[in-house]
């Protein structure tokens, strides 16, 4: 149903601070538009968005009806030691979706 794009770096220095993009297929259905056959479209939305880095979390977004389609985020944490970021979308209809990448901390 979604598929998710993320970019992050593979490896980095020891209190590197790196940049983090995740992108989320989804078609983001406001609720508040007519489909083809007049009646109101139900509301389909990501809800909310986290970022854990070996279980603490680094970042977390709180999303509304007003985003687009294919929620794009970056933001940016401290490479501290090597670990597991995971990614985490919520959204309507028990919508749910994750995804994770190694990170090598060197030196």
């Amino acid at each position: 149903m979604a598929r998710a794009l993320i970019t992050a770096p593979a490896s980095a220095k020891r209190g590197e601070v790196i940049e983090i993009r995740a992108l989320l297929q989804h078609p983001m259905e406001t609720g508040f538009r007519p489909g083809d056959d007049g009646k109101i479209q139900a509301r389909d939305i990501v809800t909310s968005f986290t970022c854990t880095y070996d279980g603490a979390p680094v970042f977390a977004a709180e999303l509304f009806a007003a985003v687009a389609a294919n929620p794009y985020l970056s933001f940016h944490t401290v490479a501290t030691a090597t670990g597991t970021l995971k990614f985490d979308w919520i959204g309507d209809n028990g919508f749910t979706h994750s995804e994770t990448h190694a990170l090598t901390v060197t030196g």
